[in-house]
C-alpha cells in the first residue's frame, strides 16, 4: 500500500513561524486520515482532491488507501477504517448505512454530488435545440426519422446499456414499456461502454440524432454535451413498480417509470469527524455539480491524466468552486502547494 504525504518543501519565508505554529496545531488535531481510493474516474480525482486539501490546507498525514462501494463500506461499518468513502454510492447498502449512522458509527459529511448519480434517456443538446417540443421519452419517440438506426434508417434507433450491466435490463423494459417497437424504433445494442460512446461520438461528428441511455457524472457528457428526457409529465419514481418489474430481466408488463435518483455521499468515521476539527468541516462542505465534474473528466481522458493529475488541474483552475469549501488560510497553503 503505496503512502502518500503531504510535500513538505516550501520556500524559505514564504510563511511566517506562526503560519507554521499554526499548521502543526492542525496536524496535531487532525492527525492521520486514510481516503478511500476507487476505483473509477470521478471517485478516483475526488479522492485526490481531498487528500491534496487535507494534507496541503489542513496539515492532516493523508493516505490514500484502495478502495471500491461494497467493500469499503462494509469495513467502515465494521471496522471504523478507511476513515473518508469521498464518493460512496450508497442506494445499494443504504438500509445498515443508516444503521451505522443512527449508531454514531459512521456520518454522512456531504452530499458529495449535488444532484446524485443521473441516469435516463438522452438527446444531443443541437438536436433538443432544433426541436425544442421534444421534452420527454414519448416526445422523441414520435420522430423516428430524428433517430436513424444505424443498419436500417428507415427506422428510429434507441441505444442500450452496455451488455451485461443492470441498466441493460432496465432499459429493454423501458423500451417495451413506451411500445417504442411499435412506433418505428429498433433497440441497439453496442455491446461495451466503450460501443455506446461510440455512437454518441459518430453521431456529434455527423450532427445526426441520438436518443439512448446514460448516466452522468462521466467523460462523455463532458465532451458532448447532451440533453436528459423526462421520463413523463409527472411522472414520479415508483419504487414498487421499479421492483416488482422495471429492473427485473424479462418481465412482461413494464411501465414508464421514472428513474430512481442514485444518492451519492461523503461518509466518514465517527473517529475522523471527532479528530478532524476544521479538516472535517471541510468535507461537510465539499459538494460539485455534474457538470463540473463530466468537464474535468474529459479533460482526464482527453489528457490520458491520472486521478493526481486531474486534482492538480481542478484546483489550479478552478478555485471559483473548491475555495467555497475550505477556509481562506487553508486555500492559500492549497495554491502555495500547487
Amino acid at each position: 500500500m503505496q503512502r502518500l504525504l503531504a510535500s513538505t518543501v516550501i520556500a524559505a519565508g514564504l510563511f511566517t513561524a506562526g503560519a507554521f505554529a499554526a499548521g502543526g496545531a492542525a496536524a496535531e488535531e487532525c492527525g492521520t486520515v486514510t481516503i478511500a481510493n476507487m476505483n473509477w474516474q470521478s471517485a478516483e480525482v475526488l479522492a485526490w482532491i481531498d487528500q491534496i486539501i487535507l494534507s496541503e490546507g489542513y496539515g492532516c498525514d493523508a493516505e490514500l488507501v484502495p478502495g471500491d462501494t461494497t467493500p469499503t463500506l462494509t469495513s467502515m461499518m465494521e471496522k471504523g477504517a478507511p476513515d473518508v468513502a469521498p464518493e460512496a454510492w450508497i442506494n445499494a447498502a443504504r438500509e445498515p448505512l443508516d444503521k451505522a449512522v443512527a449508531e454514531g458509527r459512521l456520518h454522512y459529511a456531504s452530499e458529495s454530488l449535488s444532484e446524485g448519480g443521473v441516469e435516463g434517456f438522452w438527446i444531443p443538446k443541437y438536436l433538443a435545440d432544433a426541436n425544442p417540443e421534444i421534452k420527454t421519452v414519448d416526445d422523441a419517440l414520435a420522430h423516428p426519422e430524428l433517430f436513424p438506426a444505424p443498419e436500417d434508417p428507415s427506422k428510429g434507433a434507441v441505444y442500450n446499456c452496455p451488455a451485461g450491466w443492470g441498466c441493460q435490463i432496465l432499459t429493454t423494459n423501458f423500451f417495451k414499456a413506451y411500445n417504442a417497437a411499435d412506433k418505428g424504433f429498433d433497440l441497439v445494442d453496442t455491446g461495451s461502454a466503450a460501443g455506446l460512446d461510440g455512437s454518441i461520438a459518430k453521431a456529434y461528428e455527423r450532427e445526426q440524432g441520438w436518443l439512448g441511455y446514460y448516466w452522468a457524472p462521466t467523460a462523455i457528457l463532458g465532451k458532448y454535451e447532451m440533453v436528459r428526457l423526462s421520463q413523463g409529465e409527472g411522472l414520479e419514481h415508483d419504487k414498487a413498480e421499479w421492483d416488482r418489474c422495471n429492473a427485473v430481466a424479462d418481465c412482461a408488463d413494464p411501465k414508464p417509470n421514472a428513474w430512481s435518483k442514485s444518492e451519492v455521499y461523503t461518509v466518514v468515521t465517527d473517529r475522523f469527524k471527532q479528530a478532524g476539527g476544521p479538516a472535517y468541516e471541510y468535507l461537510t462542505r465539499r459538494t460539485w455539480e455534474n457538470a463540473t465534474v463530466n468537464k474535468l473528466l474529459a479533460w482526464m481522458v482527453d489528457n490520458q491524466a491520472t486521478g493526481e493529475d486531474g486534482a492538480k488541474h481542478f484546483l489550479a483552475e478552478q478555485p471559483d468552486v473548491w475555495e467555497k469549501w475550505v477556509s481562506p488560510e487553508a486555500a492559500e497553503k492549497v495554491k502555495a502547494a500547487l
